[in-house]
Order: structure tokens, then C-alpha cells, then sequence
């Protein structure tokens, strides 16, 4: 038969709970506000978001603005190279911080302590930007897809979490696995890196909401209008929003309905919505292994 043991509250305990679920509680409406209003106002009567009038409640609701801005120049092809850095940028983040992540927790590793020490190194040091792009430069990685890629496959910062997840690790199941004949690579496919998930899940949210929101690198490295990014596109279309609103309107065949007629203000809120939605429709399903991954992986013990 199995107790239920009741864990008792006192009157302290119960202040405190209404305290944190009160404060967290605003805290998250405080986070979710911003993007309610945005949405409202994309699908709202546009002359009236135009006049600043939707607050609270959409009123004449439609989408005829997405339709219309996916249309804009540049965006479907940007979206593809948001894409693709961003999944491939992610898969070869997560490999190789879990790879030497594992191999820095070996003493066997020849010069072990000096590498380690070269990688981590290079978080509180910084050429600056000239060098950056004078590095870049050499290398070949302007206008090329390459310069979205290579300068973050390793970070620093995320093979100290996989190394210190990892020492978190009971030494006896490698021993045992040792003892069976498998080598360094078989332990690591098959006991560190399903032991390790969570904490690589937790990476793979760092660089992939880091690499689709970034747009510098495209501003200093990219000329070339097949290689910008969605964040770029949205960076230009919000600074050129009134030309594209003319633009679009002039484009239009017959009467302009106030209603659903682009104006400067619909497309930057649309556009801020198109590029922000896909990382907020993600960012839920990985957000169970966050809180395990980061607590485990910052913390020995």
C-alpha cells in the first residue's frame, strides 16, 4: 500500500508562493504583450491600425497582409538561407561542442589543459571589428554561405556546459563499456551522447535562435541580395517601409480599400511578425530540456 505523504504549508510558504506566481505571473504577460499587439495590428482593419486606434481587440479582421508582404522582393529566398544557416549552423554547433566537449574530460588528450585553455581563452578576448572582417576577408567567407557557418561551429561557452555536464557523468559506465572492448568512439555515440541530450538541447536553442536572429554578419559580409538573411530583409524593409507602401499601393488594380491597403506601419509590424514566428513556434517544443540541461551542465555535482 502506498502513502501519499501531504507536504504542509505554513503561512510563510504561502505568502511567498503568492508573491513569485504574482511577480513570474506579470513577468510573462509583461513578454507576451508586445507580441499580441503586434499580431492584432497585422490582422486589424489597416486603416485603423494606421491611426494607432487597435489596442486590445482586432476589428476587421483579415490576413490579406501577410499574403501580400510574402510577395515583398527577396523574402521567400531569404527565408530559405534563415533556414539553412540556422539548421545546418545548429547541427554543427551542437557536434562539435559535444565532440570536444567530451575530449577535454580525457586526461589521455595529448596538450588536453592547453587547449582547453586556447578555447576558453578566446571568450574574453576580442580582436575587435576591423580584424574580423580583415580575417573574414582572407578567408574567402564574404558572399559566401560559408561565413554564416564557420565562426560559430565553436563556442566556448558551450563546450564548457558539455564538459561539465559530462564530469557529471558516472565514470562507471564508461568503465564498464571500456572493459567490453569499446573504444572512445563507441562510448561517445553510445553512452555520452544520449546521456548528454539534454544539455545539447539546450545548446541547439542557444545557436539556433542566436543564428536566426543575427543580421550583422550579413550587413558586414554579404553584398550579394541571394545570400541576406530574413533578420536583414526585415532590417531594410523596416527603414524602407514607406517606399514599399507606396509601391505596393501603386501596384494595386482598381480601387484601394483603406481597409486592407499596406501602409509603412502594417508592413514593419507584418514583416517583424513573418520573421519572428518561426522561432517562437520552436523555441516550446526544446524549452522542456532547458532548466535540466542548464542547471546539469553548470553545475559539477
Amino acid at each position: 500500500m502506498r502513502l501519499s505523504r501531504k507536504i504542509r504549508l505554513t503561512k510563510g510558504d504561502i505568502v511567498f508562493n503568492i508573491i513569485t506566481y504574482t511577480v513570474f505571473g506579470i513577468f510573462t504577460l509583461l513578454c507576451l504583450v508586445p507580441f499580441y499587439y503586434l499580431f492584432i495590428n497585422t490582422i486589424s482593419d489597416n486603416d485603423l491600425t494606421k491611426r494607432g486606434l487597435i489596442t486590445l481587440i482586432p476589428q476587421g479582421i483579415h490576413f490579406g497582409n501577410y499574403l501580400q508582404v510574402l510577395k515583398l522582393r527577396g523574402l521567400s529566398n531569404a527565408a530559405l538561407v534563415s533556414v539553412g544557416r540556422t539548421v545546418i549552423g545548429t547541427a554543427l554547433t551542437v557536434t562539435s561542442s559535444a565532440i570536444v566537449g567530451y575530449l577535454v574530460t580525457k586526461n589521455e588528450m595529448w596538450g588536453r589543459k592547453f587547449w582547453y585553455r586556447y578555447i576558453i581563452i578566446t571568450m574574453y578576448f576580442s580582436a575587435g571589428l576591423v580584424p574580423w572582417y580583415t580575417n573574414m576577408s582572407l578567408l574567402h567567407l564574404t558572399n559566401n554561405f560559408l561565413g554564416y557557418i564557420l565562426p560559430g561551429i565553436v563556442a566556448p561557452f558551450n563546450i564548457i556546459l558539455v564538459k561539465t555536464y559530462i564530469e557529471s557523468i558516472p565514470p562507471s559506465l564508461e568503465e564498464s563499456a571500456a572493459m567490453d572492448g569499446a573504444g572512445y568512439t563507441r562510448v561517445f555515440i553510445s553512452i555520452i551522447w544520449p546521456l548528454t541530450m539534454p544539455i545539447l538541447a539546450t545548446i541547439a536553442i542557444f545557436s539556433a535562435v542566436g543564428s536566426w536572429n543575427a543580421f550583422t554578419d550579413t550587413l558586414f559580409l554579404m553584398t550579394d541580395e541571394r545570400l541576406f538573411t530574413m533578420q536583414f530583409v526585415l532590417y531594410r524593409y523596416l527603414n524602407e517601409a514607406n517606399h514599399l507602401a507606396s509601391i505596393m499601393r501603386s501596384g494595386t488594380t482598381g480601387a484601394i480599400n483603406a481597409a486592407t491597403a499596406l501602409t509603412p506601419r502594417t508592413i514593419q509590424m507584418t514583416v517583424s511578425m513573418v520573421v519572428v514566428l518561426p522561432i517562437l513556434l520552436v523555441y516550446p517544443f526544446l524549452q522542456k530540456f532547458f532548466v535540466k540541461g542548464i542547471m546539469i551542465g553548470a553545475v559539477k555535482g
